[in-house]
C-alpha cells in the first residue's frame, strides 16, 4: 500500500507556509528572537545579560558578545553535571559530540528537548515536505527510509543523560510512529562498532523495501558497498527497486556524486542536500536545480554574520540576516533554543539569493579538512607534526595536505605533501605517530579511521627541496605575509606542488 497519497496533503501545507520567507525575513526573524529572548530571561544566563530589559535587536547585539565555544564550555560543563537553568530554561539531558576546539578533543553541544522539536526535528519534516512538493510522483512512503546514525553513551554516569552523535540523539528521541516508516532498529542504529554496524544493517535490510535514504554521504556509501557485496548485485537499484532519494548533508556532496551514480543506476534517482550541524538544522536544497540551500529562518534559530574581512577584527561588525548581500563571505552567528547564543558555528556561507535566502557553504574560518566528517583544523595538524618530529627527531619545513577522494571500493585517505629540513630516521614511523596522534586529538578523525573502514591511514609524499618557495613564487607570493595553506578540502593546491615535485 502506497501511504504516499494520504500522507502528502498534511505533510505538505508545512512547504506552503516556508514559501511566506521570500516576503518576511525581518518579521519572521525578530519573532524568533523575542520568543528566544522572553524564554530563556530568568536563566542564569538571560539574568546576567539583563534580558527582560531587551525590545530590540539592537539591544540584544549590544548586551551580549559574540560567542565561541571557549566561552560556552564552562556553562555546558555544569550543564553536563545536572544543573538547569544555566545557559537555557530547565535541564538538559542531551549533548551532540561534536569535533574539538584548540583545546580539547570534543565539544558538547547541549540538545535541548525545545531545540530537539523546534529546531532538529521540524528540519526533518521540512525535508520531506519539500521533496513531496517537488516530487509529485513520490512514493516514498510505500516503503521504508534507511536512516544510518551514530552512537551515545553515557554522560558523567548521570540517569538519563547521555552524550553522542546528534544522529543517535536523534533516532534515540523519535516519535514512535516515525519507527514504522524507518530502519534499522534502534537495536542496530545505535551499535557504537561501525563495522559491526555495517554488516547488521546490510543484512537487515536486503529484503526490506528501501524508497529512501539519509545519511553521511562516505558512511552510506561503505554500507551499501557492503549491501552489493553480500547480495552479489551490481547496482542498489537491484537490492531496493523502489529506491527514489538519498537525503545527504555533513559533507560536499561532489566527489561522492558519480560514485553514487555507479552504485544506483535509476535514471531518475534523487538526491537532496541538508546542512543539519550539532549546534542546528539550518538549510535545505528546496529546488532541485539549485545546488544552493534554502535557510530555514522560522525555526529556534536567530542569525547572524560577520563578513570575512572583518573577522579578524577587535570589534567586527555583525549583521542580522535581512542585512546581508549576496555574492560575499559570511561566518555564521546562531542564537538558538539549545543554549547557543551569539555563537560562531566556525562555518562560512555565501548567499546566493535574498527573496527568499538561499546559500551555499563555503568553508570554514579557519583551514580545515572535512572530504568524510573528520574535521580536521590545523592546530591538529600542528599537534601531530609536533608529537612525530619528536619521535622519529625529524623537522619539518613546509607541508600542506588534502583528501584522495574514495575510490570504487570506497576507500579514502589524506594526503601530505612534506619538506623535510631534517628527514626522519622512519618516513613509516612518522606517519604512524602523526595518524595515532591525530586520533588522539580530534574525535571526529579518530571515528572515521576506525578500523580502516572508510578513512585510509593517512600517506607523506617527500617534496623536493624548496617546492613550496617555488611554487610561491610562481604566484608571485613569495616573501611577504604570503602562506603556504596547511589544509585543504580541495586538491587544487596540492595538484599543483606535486606537478611541480619532480
Amino acid at each position: 500500500m502506497n501511504e504516499t497519497k494520504l500522507l502528502r496533503p498534511f505533510i505538505c501545507r508545512r512547504a506552503d507556509k516556508i514559501s511566506e520567507y521570500a516576503n518576511n525575513t525581518e518579521a519572521i526573524q525578530t519573532k524568533v528572537l523575542k520568543r528566544l529572548i522572553d524564554t530563556a530571561a530568568s536563566t542564569e544566563w538571560g539574568v546576567k545579560h539583563n534580558y527582560t530589559s531587551i525590545r530590540t535587536y539592537s539591544d540584544y547585539a549590544a548586551q551580549v558578545e559574540v560567542q565561541d565555544y571557549e566561552t560556552l564550555k564552562g556553562y555546558i560543563d555544569r550543564m553536563r553535571h545536572g544543573e538547569c537553568d544555566v545557559l537555557w530554561k530547565g535541564r538538559c539531558h542531551w549533548y551532540a559530540k561534536s569535533s574539538g576546539t584548540t583545546n580539547d578533543k570534543s565539544k558538547f553541544i547541549p540538545v535541548t528537548p525545545r531545540g530537539l522539536q523546534k529546531v532538529h526535528y521540524q528540519g526533518g519534516f521540512d525535508v520531506v515536505s519539500l521533496y513531496l512538493r517537488n516530487t509529485p510522483q513520490s512514493r516514498m512512503f510505500a516503503g521504508k527510509g534507511l536512516i544510518l546514525g551514530g552512537s551515545h553513551a553515557s554522560n558523567y554516569n548521570l540517569p538519563g543523560s547521555l552524550v553522542g552523535d546528534l544522529s543517535a540523539i536523534l533516532i534515540e528521541n523519535v516519535n514512535p510512529l516515525v519507527n514504522l516508516v524507518r530502519v534499522p532498529h534502534k537495536s542496530i542504529a545505535l551499535l557504537s562498532d561501525f563495522e559491526e554496524k555495517m554488516d547488521k544493517i546490510a543484512r537487515a535490510t536486503q529484503k526490506v523495501n528501501i524508497t529512501n535514504l539519509s545519511g553521511v554521504p562516505s558512511w552510506m556509501m561503505a554500507v551499501l558497498k557492503h549491501l552489493l557485496e553480500i547480495t552479489g548485485k551490481n547496482s542498489i537499484d537491484e537490492v531496493w527497486p523502489d529506491i527514489e532519494v538519498f537525503f545527504h548533508g555533513g559533507v560536499a556532496f561532489t566527489p561522492y556524486r558519480e560514485q553514487y551514480r555507479q552504485l544506483i543506476r535509476k535514471p531518475d534517482m534523487h538526491y537532496m542536500e541538508t546542512y543539519n550541524a550539532s549546534e542546528g538544522f539550518f538549510g535545505i536544497q528546496d529546488d532541485p536545480s539549485d545546488v544552493s540551500m534554502l535557510l530555514m529562518i522560522d525555526y529556534d534559530i536567530f542569525y547572524e554574520f560577520i563578513p570575512m574581512e572583518e573577522l579578524d577584527s577587535p570589534s567586527p561588525k555583525v549583521l542580522p540576516l535581512w542585512e546581508v548581500e549576496t555574492g560575499k563571505n559570511y561566518a555564521m552567528l546562531i542564537s538558538t533554543s539549545c543554549g547557543l547564543w551569539r555563537y560562531m558555528i566556525g562555518d562560512t556561507v555565501r548567499f546566493t539569493s535574498k527573496e527568499p535566502y538561499k546559500f551555499v557553504i563555503t568553508g570554514r574560518t579557519k583551514h580545515f579538512i572535512n572530504a568524510f566528517g573528520e574535521e580536521l583544523i590545523v592546530d591538529n595538524a600542528e599537534q601531530g607534526l609536533a608529537e612525530a618530529c619528536r619521535q622519529t627527531g625529524a623537522q619539518v619545513k613546509e607541508y600542506t595536505a588534502a583528501p584522495v577522494f574514495m575510490d570504487a571500493d570506497a576507500r579514502c585517505r589524506h594526503q601530505w605533501l612534506m619538506e623535510f629540513s631534517k628527514h626522519p630516521d622512519s618516513l613509516e614511523h612518522f606517519a604512524e605517530v602523526l595518524d595515532i596522534t591525530l586520533q588522539q586529538i580530534n574525535s571526529d578523525y579518530e571515528a572515521k579511521r576506525y578500523k580502516n573502514i572508510t578513512l585510509q591511514p593517512l600517506e607523506i609524499v617527500v617534496a623536493r627541496e624548496d617546492l613550496f618557495n617555488n611554487w610561491l613564487k610562481s604566484k608571485g607570493k613569495l616573501g611577504g605575509q604570503h602562506k603556504v595553506p596547511r589544509l585543504s578540502n580541495s586538491r587544487q593546491y596540492i595538484d599543483e606542488l606535486l606537478s611541480m615535485n619532480s
